[in-house]
């Protein structure tokens, strides 16, 4: 099949970092996404043939098609970083009933109990060693990224939230900041430690223009834990990551699901993010994020996951001119779903979404 896009674009990272910094109303709409789901990824190889002529034995295989989908699909930028920094984890797997369906099911943290609810299991755990994380799809990235795209780094740090959360089940989390408030510090301060090394070693690579945490910390009526203990626990890992991409001139963006308006001038002025992430239509619109903040950080994505799965490719043409129309103005704004590009999400409706950014003003 060949082409679904109307209007050709060339990746221009530097316009995509500017519209991110609010410094000049941009040229054209430029796109973002934490993430696509790899069965959404191969869907669109297998469509387009975007792998024909590519060796899966090449040992750059994976970044090579990396680079070829986000040229195809319109990016400034492939999202990338170091490995090895997993972690062990306490899951659930539930059968994955999407379209593209996912392999092996789709996986869920276990909220109950996790790794680490003493300190006894604190101290046995197998934490990572950021030193010892590989670095090898940065080094190619940066000898051969065609000319106007960039890395996003992206993943395996700033995780804050979430490995709380994680790392201790949900549920002991929340008895823990009653009755174990020291091992959560430790807790918060060991990732500090980790994710402080990691991040260094990352913005040692100048193809790395933009870095982008990414930790929810809250559901639709509200934060996940106390304001009170994110302040202590959470957003003064987000600070020194901030601190440090903005001394070495990089943007710091967020990633966050959850209604965060407790915290958000928290975020604004002590963290200083440069842009948010994650909107649901249920919490709040980007449109009206928009018009509260836009003066202040930029804001990213906001064409809500359940519409994107629920409408017609006509109804999200609209709804992406419409947010396009109310956002674009005074630069700070990049097209992209609410959260991410999620298996479950129709294909022709993501492509829908992509090729209206394209066309727009027009």
């Amino acid at each position: 099949m060949g082409n679904p896009f109307s209007v050709s674009i060339e990746p221009d990272w530097r316009e995509f970092v500017d519209t991110i910094m609010r410094r000049a109303q941009p040229r054209r709409v430029h796109f973002i996404e934490l993430f696509l789901d790899p069965e959404v990824s191969s869907a669109v190889c297998d469509r387009f043939g975007l792998l024909d002529g590519l060796d899966p034995s090449d040992p750059y295989y994976t970044e090579k098609r990396e680079v070829i989908v986000q040229a195809f699909l319109g990016y400034d930028y492939v999202r990338a970083s170091m490995s090895g920094m997993d972690m062990a984890l306490s899951f659930t797997v539930a059968q994955d009933t999407a379209a593209l369906t996912r392999k092996g099911g789709r996986t869920f943290i276990e909220e109950h109990k996790g790794p680490i609810t003493t300190w006894e299991e604190f101290e046995a755990y197998p934490w990572p060693d950021p030193k010892a994380a590989s670095a090898r799809s940065l080094e190619w990235y940066a000898a051969n990224l065609p000319e106007g795209m960039c890395v996003i780094g992206s993943g395996g740090f700033a995780h804050f939230a979430e490995y709380l959360t994680w790392l201790m089940g949900y549920e002991s989390l929340c008895i823990a900041l009653c009755e174990q408030r020291d091992l959560v510090e430790a807790l918060s301060r060991r990732l500090i430690d980790m994710y402080v090394v990691f991040l260094d070693r990352l913005l040692e690579f100048d193809c790395v223009k933009v870095i982008w945490g990414s930790d929810d910390m809250g559901y639709r009526g509200g934060p996940l834990i106390s304001p009170e203990d994110l302040r202590e626990f959470v957003l003064p890992g987000h600070k020194i990551m901030a601190g440090m991409s903005h001394a070495a001139g990089r943007p710091y963006l967020l990633h966050a699901c959850g209604n965060l308006d407790l915290i958000m001038e928290d975020l604004i002025e002590d963290v200083r993010i440069d842009a948010k992430h994650s909107f649901e239509d249920t919490i709040e619109e980007v449109t009206d994020a928009k018009r509260k903040y836009g003066h202040r950080i930029a804001l990213l994505g906001g064409i809500d996951v359940d519409f994107l799965c629920r409408s017609s490719g006509q109804d999200v043409r609209r709804r992406v001119r419409t947010t396009l129309e109310k956002c674009m103005p005074g630069s700070g704004y990049c097209l992209g779903t609410g959260n991410s590009v999620a298996n479950y999400i129709p294909l022709e409706n993501y492509l829908a979404m992509l090729d209206e950014g394209r066309r727009f003003p027009a």
